[in-house]
């Protein structure tokens, strides 16, 4: 993965939160609410170190592109600040929703966050590209982390939240235990494909020859 692509989708991931956040419909906020949680980050980081070759470079470009995310991110909310239903723009701004030192602060705090925990999750996504049951509970990070979320979001948030919060963290719940079974699957179906070569049988997925 090149620099460029890994910091361009780090802004993308930055601005589309905010962004769908804007908008009415139900697809809209529910992807708002996800990109603005925190699994498609760690996400994000895993990938750019599973495509990426060197392990330097995976912590490198997981980093700064989760730093370049928060300052996107934050920096849109100031320019664009959320305004509650039924307010005008012109009125003031509630208390807490100003632009100014706050989104300064969040950028120092979670911009730092960024390097500490994007650097750790790059280095798990590079060595998630260990073939076999050796890179597989690297591999199974994300869906874990999903999980995690999306039970913790609904344990705490969903009563004072509205139906399309709760759908769309049961729809995540659902989508990580597939991606997780997936993964496991996958990883026995290649083992097996394996030791059935070491063995020299042939593998039971290729076609039957024929004399």
């Amino acid at each position: 993965m090149s620099t460029a692509v890994s910091l361009g989708v780090g802004l993308s991931l930055g601005l589309l939160g905010p962004i769908f956040g804007k908008f009415d419909n139900p697809v809209f906020v529910a992807a708002g609410i996800v990109l603005s949680s925190g699994w498609p980050w760690a996400c994000y980081a895993f990938l750019v170190g599973y495509f990426t070759r060197s392990k330097i470079e995976s912590v490198l470009l997981a980093s700064f592109g989760l730093a370049v995310g928060v300052v996107a991110y934050y920096l849109f909310k100031e320019l664009y600040p959320t305004i509650p239903a039924g307010m005008e723009y012109a009125t003031s701004i509630p208390e807490g929703m100003e632009s100014g030192a706050s989104a300064e602060g969040s950028i120092l705090l979670w911009g730092a966050a960024a390097f500490v925990f994007g650097a750790p999750v790059g280095l798990i996504g590079n060595v998630a590209r260990t073939p076999g049951v050796g890179g597989l509970l690297f591999r199974l990070l994300v869906p874990l982390i999903a999980f995690f979320e999306a039970t913790r979001r609904l344990s705490v948030e969903a009563d004072s939240q509205g139906a399309v919060f709760v759908a769309t963290w049961n729809i995540t719940r659902v989508a990580a235990c597939i991606v997780a079974v997936v993964l496991m699957g996958r990883t026995v179906w290649s083992w097996r494909v394996r030791r059935t070569q070491a063995d020299g049988q042939p593998d039971p997925a290729a076609p039957a020859q024929h004399l």
